[in-house]
């Protein structure tokens, strides 16, 4: 017995010691790895972006990915900082000919979408051409492809250019055979967030407003289609509304594309363009390796720009790296407030909204920056709700047309599942309590009528503080500002025309504006916050996250996706002022 403990004993700490050392051979070669020479690009190059991960606000510099592969076979995701910063790199650089577009779906919101392809727009002026092939396209990827010189459609392939729609999900029937009552509170015609736990279809309110932005989005980004393909407004709405391109032919047929070919013939392509012969390669550089390359206009001043990126819903606490804490997010600011280098502050906002009181807490030292420099807020795809509660504070709000924003208003749910234990289970519940309210807020059984008016008083007292604060910050009276809150959901152009936002653009524009404030418009360099883990607790907290991660979806296959919006589900806790839906766009 004594031997065997010892051997098990031995292969443990053996185990251990493997480990370590992997670990430390790992260190070993990210070190090297970033030692090395800097990449260089060979003479007639194009630089090929794919987008086939998640585009994410900030690159997530995974360890993993600097080794040049992905823990247990899961994708990390790319950044839209560094696919700008690649674009804009490509377009004054003599080795790279130009942009291979070779995409299929693209997994970003149409915030991120717009910036990439007005990078696009403007890599084209240096006369460099941009290709685009796909065997299947969805509506993003031919909204990033319609500036493309040539977009190449496979021949079997499918395009789908068929307009906006957004699909919701009702759980009212489900929640009556499991015998759970939603207890709803909330402050908002429009605040559709709880519709589904006590309707079976959208309110028409909430269509109203689904209708009104998804219009003005689609209309918006069909203008600029027409634009890029030379196309009338009109024809191109009629070719979307009635579903006349269902095949490469047809695309070809109305203009959506310049060719149907293959892959093969899209090489064939730039290889001409590049002065290569039939035979030659076609150098082709992938984001990964041409964002080594080193940028050779990087400022060197000490006046700091500081750009903090704020993407995820928002938790009460420190939050972790999907989603936007309270208190990490109150310290960044302050930190940058009270950084002397710092000359203003960039609010970099992507969030649907999430907790009222991290959102205050937030607000509050936005609003202390505002006294001492200036402080901008540059909305990605959405800044809704919470969200919106970030940027209404700041000096000046930056949004695309098809950014999704407003949201202003509040809500809160309790369950009671007193009946699910009791018929459900067979478990009955108890209570026994030193003062009226003292079991408040409880879950095993009906809120007294007095527990309902004292949560919809405190929904009602925080709608309050959120619509004279937004009022303020607008310079508008509270009675007006009410006009567009009311939970109501608001395309960018739809924003800017209520004076909800104040100016088009994107993080670049919201830079140069913070820049020009702080008056070292051509004297400053960007620092980027919240800081980043170190390379040791990054490289561990990717191997755990991601195979976790994998183990799960590989168990629950295509109910994955419904398992994500549980864990989402699992932090909303107190108020809320969160958009009342997910938007998803293909």
């Amino acid at each position: 017995m004594l031997n065997f403990l010892k051997y098990v004993l031995a292969t443990i700490v053996g185990m251990l010691i493997f480990f370590f050392i992997s670990i430390l051979i790992l260190v070993g070669i990210a070190a090297s790895a970033s030692s090395d020479d800097e990449v260089k690009v060979k003479e007639a190059s194009v630089l090929e972006l794919k987008f086939d991960k998640p585009i994410v606000e900030r690159d997530p510099k995974s360890p993993f990915a600097e080794l040049g592969f992905s823990f247990g076979g899961f994708s990390s995701s790319d950044g839209l900082d560094e696919i700008k910063a690649a674009i804009r790199r490509a377009k004054t650089d003599d080795n790279v000919k130009g942009i291979f577009l070779n995409m299929t779906f693209v997994d970003a919101g149409m915030g991120k979408l717009e910036e990439i392809r007005n990078e696009l727009i403007d890599f084209k002026e240096s006369g460099k051409f941009v290709v685009s092939y796909s065997d299947l396209s969805t509506e993003k990827a031919y909204y990033l492809a319609s500036v493309a010189d040539k977009i190449y459609l496979n021949p079997l392939a499918t395009i789908e250019f068929n307009g906006m729609s957004s699909e919701m999900f009702f759980f009212k029937k489900m929640l009556d055979k499991l015998n759970i009552e939603a207890q709803i509170f909330k402050v908002g015609t429009y605040k559709s967030a709880v519709e589904p736990f006590f309707l079976e279809k959208a309110s028409e309110a909430n269509r109203e407003q689904l209708n009104s932005f998804l219009n003005s989005i689609n209309d918006y980004q069909l203008q600029n289609i027409a634009k890029a393909r030379k196309i009338d407004v009109a024809e191109l709405k009629n070719v979307q509304d009635n579903l006349l391109v269902r095949n490469p032919d047809d695309a070809k047929r109305y203009k959506l594309i310049t060719d149907i070919g293959y892959f093969d013939e899209a090489i064939a392509y730039m290889k001409n363009e590049t002065g290569k012969e039939e035979k030659d390669k076609l150098e082709l550089v992938e984001l990964s390796k041409y964002k080594k390359v080193k940028d050779k206009n990087v400022s060197t001043s000490k006046n700091r720009i500081a750009v903090i990126y704020a993407e995820g819903d928002i938790v009460d606490g420190e939050g972790d790296e999907d989603n936007i804490g309270g208190r990490k997010y109150a310290e960044a600011i302050r930190d940058a407030r009270m950084d002397e280098n710092v000359k203003a502050i960039v609010l970099r906002i992507s969030s649907p909204g999430g907790s009222a009181l991290a959102s205050d807490v937030m607000w509050r030292e936005i609003q202390l920056t505002k006294g001492v420099k200036p402080i901008i807020a540059s909305m990605s795809d959405v800044a809704a709700s919470g969200g919106y509660y970030m940027a209404m504070g700041c000096d000046t709000i930056v949004a695309h047309p098809n950014t999704i924003t407003g949201s202003i208003g509040v809500f809160g749910v309790i369950p009671n599942i007193q009946g699910f234990l009791n018929e459900k289970l067979g478990i009955t519940v108890d209570h026994v309590s030193t003062g009226k309210f003292s079991e408040a807020p409880t879950i095993t059984r009906p809120m007294t009528a007095a527990e309902k008016e004292i949560v919809q008083n405190q929904i009602d007292q925080i709608y309050e503080t959120f619509t004279s604060k937004a009022a303020k910050g607008r310079n508008m009276t509270q009675d007006k500002l009410k006009e567009y809150a009311s939970g109501r959901v608001w395309s960018g152009t739809e924003a800017k025309q209520r004076n909800l936002v104040d100016v088009y653009g994107g993080l670049e524009t919201a830079i140069e504006i913070a820049a020009k404030r702080a008056g070292v418009a051509d004297d400053f360099r960007l620092k980027e916050l919240p800081a980043r883990k170190s390379f040791f607790s990054e490289m561990l907290g990717d191997m755990s996250a991601q195979a976790k991660e994998q183990s799960v979806k590989a168990e629950l296959g295509e109910l994955y996706p419904y398992y994500k919006l549980y864990k989402k589900v699992e932090t909303i806790k107190g108020v809320q002022a969160r958009m009342p839906y997910e938007l998803s766009v293909q």
